[in-house]
This record gives structure tokens, sequence and C-alpha cells, in this order.
């Protein structure tokens, strides 16, 4: 059984930061590609990056490019989403999530099947 859990969440303003990190434990397989998504009230749940675990080949959603990094500690078994320059529109449940083991980058949610609970990002203006 694996295990994800994202903390970081929390209320930022416009133009400031956050890190999430999202912790992963039990039958985890290092070979398994990361990725963070997010839904805000009403919308669906989107994606937003995603990391090969073995190389650290990444991938974004045009909206984050140059704004969030992707990254992963693999000694902690924790991945991790920088965001810098927080939009209004990037409020939302972020969602960790992991793939089976030597599956390919993605960006489709129903391709992941590990989730965490999801942390809360709030961005004032």
């Amino acid at each position: 059984q694996v295990q994800l859990v994202e903390s970081g969440g929390g209320l930022v303003q416009a133009g400031g930061s956050l890190r999430l990190s999202c912790a992963a434990s039990g039958r985890f397989f290092s070979s398994s590609p990361m990725g963070w998504f997010r839904q805000a009230p009403g919308k669906e749940r989107d994606f937003v990056a995603a990391i090969s675990w073995d190389d650290g080949n990444t991938y974004y959603t045009e909206s984050v490019k140059g704004r969030f990094t992707i990254s992963r500690d693999k000694l902690k078994n924790t991945v991790y989403l920088q965001m810098n320059d927080l939009k209004r529109e990037d409020a939302a449940v972020y969602y960790c999530a992991g793939r089976v083991p030597y599956s390919s980058l993605s960006s489709q949610s129903d391709e992941y099947t590990y989730w965490g609970q999801g942390t809360q990002v709030t961005v004032s203006s």
C-alpha cells in the first residue's frame, strides 16, 4: 500500500511563494512518476506538473511554466512543488499523485494510481 501525504499549503498574497511537499511511504517504488494536480471549487482536477523519479525529467502545464518547479528528493522519498509569483487563479486544493513503476510522465489524472489527501492553497489579492 502506497501512502502520499501532502503538506505546505496555506494562505499567501498574490505574488508570493509556497512550497508543497509530498512524502511517499509504504510499498513505494522509486521508479514511479509523480505528479501534482489541482482542483478549484466547481472545476475539474487539472494537471500542474510531473516528474520522472529516476532521471528527473519534468513536464508542466503551460500556465505554470517559469513560476512553478517540481523536484524530488530520492533519499527522503519526497516530491516538492515550489510555487512562485502565485496568482489568484492558482488557488485550489493541490494533490500529489503517483503512477505505477516504470510508466511514463503523464498529464492525465486517470493514469495515476496513488493520490494524497490534498492541501489547500489560497491566494489573496
